[in-house]
C-alpha cells in the first residue's frame, strides 16, 4: 500500500477540520474518497462554503447515497496517508497533489479550501456526484478570490511594532516597486506605482536587517476608496506576523481617515482575514 505524505505543508484550520469531517464520514465505507471532502466542505459551513449550499441543489444525504451505492460495486485502489487513520483511494492522493499545486501557484503557504475545491473539479473526480450547474457554482464562488468588508468603527487595533513596519517615503518608490515585481506580479507593481503618484501614499512596507520583507497599501488601486490591497510578504518571511503588522497598520490609518469600512480585494486567503479583522466575504447573490 502506497504512503501519502505533507510533511513540509500547512493546512488552514477550516481545511483541518473539513479533513477530520471527511474521515468521520468515511468510517462506515471504511475508505476516504474525493466525494467524502466535498461533504465535508458542505457540512462545515463557513466562509463561502455556506454560500455554495444556498445556491447549489446540493444534498448531503443524497451524496451519501450516491456514495453507498459506488462503495458496493467499487475496486478501489489505496494508499495510507498519515493524516487519516483509514485508508484514502488514489484519487485522494491526486486530490491533494493537484490542491498542494494550486497553493504553490497562489504563491501561498497555507492549503485552503479553495485549493481543496479546485482540485476536486480539475481532477473530474466528483463529476459522478455532481451536476454541471453545481460544479459552476462551486467554481464562481468557492475557487475564485473574493472581495471582503470589514467595520472599522469599534476596531480596537493591537500594539504594533513600528520598527518593523512603517510607512514608506516617496524616495522609495523605486525598491518598493521592484520588492513587489520581483516577489509577486508586475500588475502589483504597478497598483504600487500608481500608488506612489499621490501626495501621501497609503503604502507601508515591513523591513528586516534593512531589506524589505513585505508590503500593503489601500487607496492606491485604480483610484478606489475603502479599498485594502494589494499586500504581500516574502516567502521566507511568513507565518512570522507580518502580514497581520501591515494589515492592521493600514486599517488603523483608514479608521483614522474616517472610513467606517474597508474592503478588502480580492482576497485569496480569506481565512487570514477573517482572523485578523474579523472581515466576511461579500456575497455573490
Amino acid at each position: 500500500m502506497e504512503k501519502l505524505e505533507y510533511s513540509s505543508i500547512h493546512f488552514t484550520e477550516r481545511m483541518l477540520r473539513i479533513m477530520k469531517i471527511a474521515e468521520n464520514e468515511a468510517m462506515e465505507d471504511k475508505i476516504l474518497l474525493p466525494i467524502h471532502l466535498l461533504i465535508a466542505s458542505l457540512q462545515e459551513k463557513t466562509g463561502v462554503l455556506g454560500e455554495i449550499i444556498l445556491k447549489s441543489d446540493m444534498d448531503v444525504s443524497s451524496l451519501r447515497t450516491i456514495v453507498r451505492k459506488k462503495m458496493a460495486n467499487s475496486n478501489l485502489c489505496v494508499v495510507s496517508d498519515r493524516r487519516f487513520s483509514i485508508p484514502v483511494s488514489k484519487e485522494v492522493q491526486d486530490v491533494f497533489q493537484e490542491a498542494i499545486k494550486f497553493m504553490k501557484n497562489y504563491n501561498q503557504v497555507f492549503v485552503n479550501e479553495g485549493h481543496l475545491l479546485k482540485a476536486l473539479l480539475t481532477t473530474n473526480t466528483i463529476d459522478e456526484y455532481v451536476s454541471d450547474e453545481d460544479k459552476k457554482v462551486i467554481k464562481n464562488l468557492g475557487t475564485t478570490a473574493r472581495d471582503m468588508i470589514t467595520h472599522l468603527g469599534n476596531d480596537q487595533f493591537p500594539q504594533m511594532d513600528s520598527t518593523i513596519v512603517r510607512k514608506v517615503n516617496k524616495k522609495e518608490y523605486a525598491i518598493v516597486e521592484q520588492f513587489v515585481e520581483s516577489n509577486f506580479s508586475f500588475e502589483w507593481s504597478q497598483t504600487i506605482k500608481e500608488g506612489f503618484s499621490l501626495n501621501d501614499p497609503h503604502i507601508y512596507i515591513a523591513i528586516a536587517d534593512k531589506e524589505i520583507i513585505g508590503f500593503a497599501a489601500f487607496d492606491v488601486y485604480k483610484g478606489k476608496k475603502c479599498y485594502f490591497g494589494p499586500m504581500g510578504v516574502s516567502n521566507s518571511n511568513r507565518k512570522k506576523g507580518v502580514g497581520t503588522m501591515l494589515l492592521h497598520h493600514c486599517l488603523k490609518e483608514m479608521k483614522e481617515i474616517g472610513y467606517e469600512y474597508a474592503i478588502i480585494g480580492e482576497a485569496g486567503p480569506i481565512e487570514f482575514y477573517e482572523k485578523a479583522c474579523h472581515a466576511v466575504v461579500i456575497s455573490n447573490f
